[in-house]
């Protein structure tokens, strides 16, 4: 969780010194494309820094040397559930974001367009391609062991910025080689058509992390996750000739929820607390994913009801 924390912080530097170099570059230059690539990224290094704090909730809340507070008294579940909704609204604003650049160069292309300085726009554009390609590089790299899932959306952003960068390098060297040439009258519309082509290509890209994150809130069980939760519990119905179980599964960011109740059979003879430990110990061994990420329930009933 520090490594994840570590690297949270330097996206978010990075993303913010792209971000003001974007929004003064795309004032010097006149290229609403280069000013939208910086609120952009601004809005990304927004989002960024939320995720980081949610990050440092979570893993402060795993660490048992922590002692109890009054943030901790007040979230005893724990802070699992604010990851799906920041990862939920970053993807919600990011397309937001793109839909109002697009509103804004349809209308430039019907008024005409504008006068762009394409030099200045050329060496911005070609570092800036340059940061973004070497940062998303960096994080899925480190994320390859780390699996987190702000770190898994920011390389998705970065390569997000890449992808507009790269459209936005292409475009500026065609205008800038038909600047003064018989297609000098296309010079002013390629800042706003290529704005509204990279508008129309990042849109649906973040729908995917939109779509998790609210299969997340809504505490949506994983298909995958409930059918090794009823296979391990089948197993031990079976040997401990239990009547049934009932499962509750969920997947709430990194967290795995899962409660477990088996139905005994009334009149079973007793057991020691330490006997019915120890069973839940073997049931938890064989779920697997022990850890802070795990949150494990399992009672033993002969009362249908208190299952249900």
């Amino acid at each position: 969780m520090q490594a994840e924390q570590t690297i949270l912080k330097i996206s978010i530097a990075v993303t913010i010194l792209i971000a003001c170099s974007g929004i003064a570059f795309g004032i010097v230059t006149g290229s609403f494309s280069i000013a939208f690539d910086g609120v952009y990224s601004l809005a990304d290094a927004s989002m960024s820094t939320l995720a980081l704090v949610v990050a440092r909730l979570i893993a402060s809340d795993a660490d048992p040397a922590r002692g109890k507070g009054k943030l901790r008294a007040r979230f005893s579940l724990g802070f699992w559930h604010l990851e799906p909704i920041v990862l939920g609204l970053n993807g919600v604003l990011l397309m937001s974001v793109a839909v109002y650049a697009l509103i804004n160069a349809i209308i430039s292309i019907l008024s005409g367009g504008h006068a762009l300085e394409f030099d200045y726009a050329i060496l911005y554009a070609a570092i800036t391609l340059a940061a973004c390609l070497t940062m998303a590089a960096v994080v899925r790299r480190k994320n390859a062991t780390i699996r987190s899932g702000f770190l898994t959306l920011d390389a998705t952003a970065w390569l997000m910025s890449a992808g507009i960068t790269a459209a936005l390098l292409i475009a500026f060297i065609g205008g800038f080689f038909v600047d003064g040439t018989q297609l000098a009258w296309i010079a002013p519309y390629i800042d706003p058509a290529v704005l509204a082509l990279v508008s129309v290509v990042i849109i649906p890209m973040p729908v995917g992390t939109v779509r998790q994150a609210l299969s997340d809130i809504l505490l949506m069980t994983p298909a995958p996750l409930r059918a090794r939760i009823d296979e391990v519990a089948e197993e031990v119905v079976q040997e401990q000739a239990f009547l049934s179980h009932r499962a509750y599964v969920a997947r709430i960011g990194r967290l795995m929820q899962v409660e477990l109740y088996f139905i005994v059979p009334p009149g079973m003879p007793a057991r020691t607390i330490e006997e019915w430990d120890q069973l839940r110990d073997d049931i938890g061994a064989r779920i697997g994913s022990e850890g802070p990420n795990r949150w494990l329930t399992i009672a033993f009933t002969a009362d249908t009801e208190w299952a249900e």
